[in-house]
């Protein structure tokens, strides 16, 4: 009798290492895992980080990152693909040139800039090539405020501008955008998803959950999307799935200790 093999649902992170294990390619690596989806990696760079701040980066030389790639997308392949922190222009471009030859789908950028800490996690020159090279490429980008603000040139702290700043960064060539509003101050911290091809505005609410234990959530929420997507979804119904993981993940961290500043969510609160 001929067994049929069983076939995983599979996402590649493309991002750096913290240290800390609350962010990057470990949170990648959890969140993918808790989402039911095979997690494989790609190295960018290694922060020597934790709760409290970044206090290095050592960048992986571009020519290991591109056969990193190549080693994973021409033996395994991917579902689905979340990119998080790319350091150099250089680096930036080579995984472009490896993501133009294979032509995977479900390429989710998040454009990481900064860390929870303020620290920086991009070159300057990095985010002009983000928006040339990358976000082209991508079917959803998942920035913060800061990080739209960066990206469009203005600042955007209004909820009355976030429409057309999402229009805007769509029009940077990518396919979807998510503007997550953790940002604003007052009020709830809704997210807008702006569906491109369909031009349609989704308002995701959120509950502001009080707590200081929120490293790596972009991280997290992306690489929750990319697993939806892998698994079938389609972009709304993965974006609404990985919010409420992501809330999830928020309220029962929050009340765990680790370190002595921004600690990280649980990413494994549905099964402990």
């Amino acid at each position: 009798m001929t067994v049929t093999a069983q076939k995983y649902a599979r996402v590649l992170s493309i991002a750096g290492s913290d240290s800390g294990g609350g962010a990057g390619i470990q949170a990648d690596l959890k969140a993918i895992s808790a989402n039911n989806c095979y997690a494989m990696t790609v190295i960018t760079a290694l922060t020597a980080q934790n709760t409290v701040g970044v206090h290095g980066i050592h960048s992986v030389p571009v020519d290991f990152v591109k056969k990193q790639l190549k080693a994973v997308l021409e033996d395994i392949g991917t579902d689905a693909i979340k990119i998080g922190m790319m350091f150099s222009p250089e680096l930036i471009d080579t995984v472009a040139v490896q993501l133009e030859h294979f032509q995977p789908g479900n390429i989710v950028l998040d454009p990481v800039m900064v860390a929870q800490s303020g620290d920086r996690l991009i070159k300057e020159d990095a985010a002009e090539a983000l928006k040339s090279r990358l976000i082209p490429l991508a079917d959803l980008i998942t920035p913060n405020l800061p990080e739209a603000s960066a990206l469009l040139g203005r600042t955007i702290d209004n909820r009355n501008d976030l429409e057309q700043a999402a229009i805007d960064l769509q029009h940077l060539g990518c396919a979807n955008v998510l503007i997550k509003g953790g940002h604003f101050l007052e009020g709830g911290a809704d997210d807008l998803l702006y569906l491109g091809n369909q031009q349609k505005m989704v308002i995701l609410s959120n509950e502001r959950i009080e707590t200081k234990n929120n490293h790596g959530t972009g991280c997290t929420l992306s690489s929750a999307i990319a697993a939806g997507l892998a698994r079938g979804l389609d972009m709304e119904a993965a974006v609404r799935k990985a919010k409420e993981y992501i809330t999830g993940a928020i309220k029962s961290g929050s009340s765990y200790q680790i370190g002595n500043g921004h600690g990280p969510v649980h990413h494994f609160y549905r099964f402990f």
